[in-house]
C-alpha cells in the first residue's frame, strides 16, 4: 500500500489536497474503537482492581476516578497505592512510579518517526493514552498504513473509557467484591498481553522475539531463588530492551524490516507534500 492511499488528489492529480492520516471523523473514530475493544474488555476487570485496592486504602470515589482519569498509568497506579500502603512520602511514590513509566520513553521514541507529521492538535491526547496495549495496536496499524490521526485517537479514548468505569465498579462494589484475586481479576492483563501477542505476531521471527522476551522475564523471576531479587517492575523494561537486542543481534536488518522502514518512508513523503499542499 504506497503513498497515495493516504492522499487525495486535485483534479489534475498533480498535488496532494488531503492527507488520510490527519483525518478525524465518525468513520475513521469509530474504526479505532472497534481496534481498541479488546484493551477496554482487559482494562475494566484490572481498573476494576485497582478501584477496589484504592477504596481499602481509604479512596473516595472521585479521588479514585480523577487519579485513574488523569494518570492512566496501570502498573504505575498499583505501585503507587503499594508505595503508600508502606508509609512513602510523595517524593517516594513519584519515583517509583517514574521508574516503571519508563518504557513509555521506549513507546515514544519508536511512535515519533510515524506521528510527527500529524498535526499539533492530535499529539496531546494521543501520547497522553499511551499505554502498552494502546502502542501495540497502533503500531501495527501504522506499519500497515491504515491509522489514522482518528483512529489512534479512538483507540485511546475506548482504552481510557475501559480503565476509568473499572476504576469506578471497583471503588462501588469494593464492599461486595472483596478480594479480587479470587475471582481472577489478576489475571486479565497477562491474558490481554498474550491476545496482542498472537494476533500481532507475523511471522517467525515475531513470535521467536516474543518468545525470548518471555523467557528472560521468567529467568529474572527465577533469580530470586538464587539470592538476587529483582523488583517484578523492571521486568517489563528489561524484557523489552532484551528482546528487541536478541532480535536486532538474531535478525538483523531482515528484509521485512525494509519494507517497514520503506512503508514509514512513504507515510512521511506523502504526509510532507499534504502539509504542503494544505498550505498553498
Amino acid at each position: 500500500m504506497g503513498p497515495s492511499s493516504y492522499t487525495t488528489h486535485t483534479a489534475n492529480a498533480t498535488e496532494p489536497t488531503t492527507h488520510a492520516f490527519n483525518t478525524l471523523n465518525k468513520h475513521t473514530f469509530w474504526r479505532g474503537i472497534k481496534l481498541g475493544l479488546p484493551i477496554f474488555l482487559g482494562y475494566v476487570p484490572v481498573g476494576l482492581a485497582f478501584g477496589i485496592l484504592a477504596h481499602t486504602q481509604g479512596f473516595s470515589l472521585i479521588e479514585a476516578l480523577v487519579c485513574s482519569a488523569t494518570a492512566l498509568a496501570g502498573a504505575g497506579q498499583f505501585i503507587a497505592l503499594a508505595t503508600l500502603l508502606a508509609g512513602g512520602d510523595a517524593l517516594t511514590t513519584i519515583i517509583a512510579t517514574g521508574v516503571v513509566n519508563l518504557r513509555y520513553v521506549l513507546f515514544g521514541a519508536t511512535l515519533s518517526p510515524y506521528v510527527r507529521t500529524l498535526k499539533m492538535r492530535f499529539l496531546p491526547w494521543i501520547g497522553y493514552t499511551l499505554t502498552d496495549e494502546s502502542f501495540a495496536i497502533n503500531v501495527a496499524d501504522l506499519r500497515a498504513q491504515r491509522a489514522s490521526a482518528g483512529s489512534m485517537t479512538g483507540v485511546g479514548f475506548i482504552a481510557w473509557i475501559g480503565w476509568v468505569s473499572g476504576t469506578a465498579l471497583g471503588v462501588v462494589c469494593a464492599q461486595w467484591i472483596g478480594d479480587p484475586s479470587t475471582w481472577g481479576v489478576d489475571f486479565a492483563m497477562p491474558a490481554m498481553f498474550a491476545a496482542l501477542f498472537v494476533t500481532l505476531a507475523e511471522n517467525k521471527e515475531h513470535v521467536l522475539t516474543g518468545l525470548c522476551a518471555g523467557a528472560l522475564v521468567i529467568g529474572l523471576a527465577l533469580l530470586s531463588h538464587f539470592g538476587i531479587a529483582i523488583d517484578s517492575n523492571w521486568f517489563i523494561v528489561i524484557g523489552a530492551l532484551g528482546g528487541a537486542t536478541i532480535a536486532m543481534i538474531v535478525f538483523p536488518h531482515t528484509e521485512e524490516s525494509e519494507q517497514d522502514l520503506s512503508a514509514g518512508e512513504e507515510l512521511l513523503v506523502a504526509s510532507t507534500h499534504a502539509r504542503e499542499g494544505d498550505s498553498e
